[in-house]
């Protein structure tokens, strides 16, 4: 029997695209409710919460999108210029570069012959290829893509941003702080749990360290917001 497993790179990228998700929904909690609860404790109106909150979420979903896609397109422009570099040098001194790919398969253990002779075969295949994988882990088929990269940063942020948004928004005056804190609290508990299992850390701890920042947040925002109230009041 055979077992059927997913390809390590494309499992890979797929958990790193999850796992910024996780990491973007969890920013879009911290920092919506932060603002959220800190606007609340300066005004009880309705309506200024909600514009803040709306404000909030949009300029730091634009801002997610943007840093991603700024970040991941310097990646994108790095890797393009690595590979138009191993492309002359494959062009220019073929020889050399087969002797350095045979190289890098006797570091890794083989023996001189095999190492020579898997050098020669992946370089008859698909030179360019074998030189991007061995040399610098770069799939020239895969580069990384700045637009998906921005697109689900914006939209991991907005869902985040939204649940501590729509508990502010639904909630009576008297328990608008408490339940919204309690609505982060429950969703970075969550993310924290998920993002300790995607990486393989401890759960308990992660999830403790998620909310520990989450409450930190709220909570010097809404004593800021107080004070802020009072001192307009």
């Amino acid at each position: 029997m055979t077992h059927h497993e997913p390809h390590d790179e494309v499992t890979g990228d797929r958990m790193n695209w999850l796992r910024a998700g996780v990491l973007g929904a969890n920013d879009g909690i911290v920092s919506t409710a932060s603002l959220v609860v800190g606007v609340a404790g300066a005004t009880t109106d309705r309506s200024q919460i909600l514009v803040a909150g709306l404000a909030g979420l949009f300029a730091g979903a634009m801002s997610m999108a943007s840093g991603e896609y700024v970040s991941v397109s310097s990646q994108r422009d790095a890797e393009r210029a690595l590979l138009a570099q191993e492309r002359r040098e494959l062009r220019d001194t073929p020889e050399q570069e087969l002797e350095e790919l045979k190289k890098i398969y006797e570091d890794k253990g083989l023996d001189e012959q095999t190492a020579e002779e898997v050098a020669r075969q992946l370089t008859e295949h698909d030179a360019l290829a074998a030189h991007a994988d061995a040399e610098l882990h770069i799939d020239p088929d895969e580069l990384t893509n700045p637009w998906g990269a921005a697109i689900a940063s914006f939209v991991a942020f907005t869902i985040g941003a939204l649940l501590p948004l729509a508990a502010i928004a639904l909630t009576p005056t008297g328990l608008r702080v408490p339940v919204t804190v309690a609505a982060a609290v429950l969703t970075l508990a969550l993310t924290g749990f998920i993002s300790a299992r995607l990486s393989g850390a401890g759960k308990r701890r992660a999830v403790v360290r998620n909310i520990a920042g989450g409450l930190i947040a709220m909570g010097v925002t809404y004593a800021i917001g107080s004070l802020v109230g009072q001192s307009i009041g």
